[in-house]
């Protein structure tokens, strides 16, 4: 078969499949022309998910009839001045795109520039088919009709309308928060779905784009490092969601989904999220444009820096300093659903008028963290007589210890101080703005945590020599991958060596664990070594088998503490870093606002 020429309405289809894969990739080429512009406002029309109908309107600069007809030629653009391609600036650069879409659609291109009269062009599958004058204020109207109608093998893969419309949804989203400076404006079947003003800040338009309460639940970044300039919001890390969808990457204002990134910020939440839960984040990189590559796919969502290491570890160490930085901060107010359990109960009628029936007392609430016994039989039975409410108090909920000096006052301490532990699971604080709870088992879960971070840091954690040494019996496997991190391991305070083909012998635990099943702690080290991805280094997966340590040696549900032991709890979260949130994610305490308390009593 001879070499032949393909014909100009087939390269362009070509070129259309890399370009246009769907309906939101369309959409995406559209708006990002739009901010190109110079544009105030972009307003943004949907029509079955985009498969029927797209149309993007702004106010922007605008074109002539001359430009309009040279815009809808393949690699012609305004966007490139010169030959330097590695100095791109703005969004679009290729010249593709009109071009693209013209040639699998029905396109009605509208355009009028300051001062001059409008013009419409309109091309149906790659062929011009009308054009004259059209009116409309300065800028550009783009409208796509019947996507894919004539490339049937293209539009039986598109999905159904709904999923169409998700993906263009995302699109713009991602593109107004690259833009705060800009209104959006997006109509789905007539429906009013994104309305955003112009001139917000970054966190505000990222609040409004994704979730209201993530103003009072973030964390800002701005860090710079030479050239390089790291910005945006993340939120705490008990502020998460079950999928990653509320994740935004932006390298000089354009909106990427590069493996690097998201990698780097999968690192600077290692261990402060289990591995189902993500945090929000939108974080904006500015660097030179020598120094990142954004030419590596027509579809402009994929970059390559020219030293990746210094961006990872530039995100990866600003969201650690960060997060640092807010200490034992998590989030403080209680669901709304939480909250809307408290409610009044009706009083239930006494059987006698003036007396009131005791009961059999067993205690749920312990104050100050007594451990109040069972009461002794002949004790118990004065809980049963029928004393008159009048001249005897009711029985007391607990026991409160004498206090041999000064209790610490409440506004002196973030946190509070202690008042009492309900289920010997929460410990109750009184803080000087509201009512602190706090899980005793996560919190001291994470403290135990950084604790064995720091011994991983150079500050060895103090071990604990076992009496008799503990041999504990495992796959050979498991004891080689024991045996390659036993250096590190010591670290943390886990003393062990190799007894044979399949077992270690366990000579010391960290002391902080205090008495502990050796044989499970062992288990599940070894088990986190093989689980966790093979790419992964050593010191990145002991990060993570810490966090399984940290829960073998914490305060369990159901032990019941003092007084000083919880107060010791609480000023230790108060200086310990990420102390707000547990291995997993979840938050250690929350806050019940003294406006919240007296609410719930009708006094507000």
């Amino acid at each position: 078969m001879s070499i032949r020429r393909l014909p100009e309405k087939l390269v362009n289809r070509i070129a259309a499949g890399e370009v246009v894969e769907r309906p939101a990739a369309a959409l995406k080429e559209l708006v990002e022309n739009a901010i190109d512009a110079g544009s105030t406002r972009v307003s943004v029309r949907i029509a079955e998910g985009g498969i029927a109908r797209l149309e993007v309107e702004d106010d922007g600069c605008g074109m002539t009839a001359a430009d309009m007809a040279l815009a809808l030629e393949r690699h012609a653009t305004s966007k490139l001045p010169d030959d330097a391609i590695e100095d791109v600036t703005t969004l679009g650069f290729r010249g593709e795109a009109l071009p693209s879409i013209a040639s699998v659609a029905r396109l009605t291109l509208e355009s009028r520039v300051a001062g001059g009269d409008g013009w419409k062009r309109v091309v149906d599958n790659g062929a011009v088919v009308a054009e004259g004058p059209a009116a409309l204020a300065k800028g550009t109207r783009v409208l796509v009709e019947d996507l894919f109608a004539r490339v049937p093998a293209r539009r039986k893969f598109l999905r159904s309308g709904r999923s169409e419309y998700a993906a263009c949804l995302d699109v713009v989203r991602r593109l107004a928060m690259a833009r705060p400076d800009i209104a959006f404006v997006v109509e789905h079947d007539g429906r009013r779905v994104l309305d955003v003003q112009g001139g917000q800040d970054r966190l505000a338009r990222v609040a409004a784009l994704t979730q209201r309460e993530l103003v009072a639940n973030s964390i800002g970044v701005d860090l710079d490092r030479g050239e390089v300039h790291l910005g945006g919001v993340i939120s705490l890390p008990t502020y998460n969601r079950g999928i990653a969808d509320h994740q935004y990457l932006f390298v000089n204002g354009r909106p990427v989904k590069d493996r690097l990134l998201v990698g780097a910020l999968r690192g600077a939440y290692a261990d402060l999220l289990a591995r189902d839960r993500h945090p929000v984040v939108a974080l904006f990189l500015d660097i030179p444009t020598s120094e990142v590559d954004v030419n590596v796919h027509p579809a402009k969502t994929e970059v390559r820096f020219r030293d990746p290491q210094l961006i990872r570890g530039m995100i990866v160490g600003g969201l650690r300093r960060a997060l640092d930085d807010h200490g034992f901060r998590s989030v403080q107010r209680p669901a709304e659903a939480a909250l809307a359990a408290w409610q009044q109960e009706p009083v239930a009628p006494q059987p006698t008028a003036g007396f009131l029936f005791g009961q059999r007392y067993e205690p749920a609430v312990h104050l100050f963290g007594a451990d109040t016994p069972p009461p002794a039989d002949d004790v118990a039975r004065v809980y049963d007589r029928l004393v008159p409410f009048a001249s005897a108090p009711a029985p007391l909920a607990g026991r409160a210890e004498v206090a041999e000096i000064a209790p610490p006052r409440a506004e002196e301490h973030p946190l509070g101080i202690a008042r009492g532990q309900i289920a010997k699971t929460y410990i109750v604080a009184e803080a000087e703005d509201g009512l602190v709870i706090v899980d005793q088992h996560a919190a001291h879960e994470r403290l135990v945590l950084e604790q064995l971070r720091r011994g991983m840091g150079g500050q060895a954690v103090p071990s604990q020599g076992l009496l008799l040494p503990e041999v504990v019996e495992l796959d050979e496997p498991a004891c080689d991958r024991l045996e390659a991190a036993a250096a590190q391991l010591a670290a943390l305070g886990v003393e062990l060596e190799r007894f044979g083909p399949a077992a270690v012998m366990v000579r010391a635990t960290p002391a902080m664990l205090g008495p502990i099943d050796c044989h499970k702690l062992v288990t599940d080290i070894a088990d986190d070594l093989a689980g966790y991805d093979a790419a992964l280094g050593l010191n990145e997966k002991l990060e993570l088998v810490a966090a399984t340590m940290a829960c073998h040696g914490s305060v369990r549900a159901g032990r019941t503490l003092n007084v000083a032991e919880m107060n010791a709890l609480l000023r230790q979260m108060e200086v310990t870093p990420h102390s707000g949130q547990c291995n997993h994610g979840r938050p250690t305490w929350v806050k019940l606002a003294m406006d919240d308390v007296e609410r719930l009593f009708g006094r507000k």
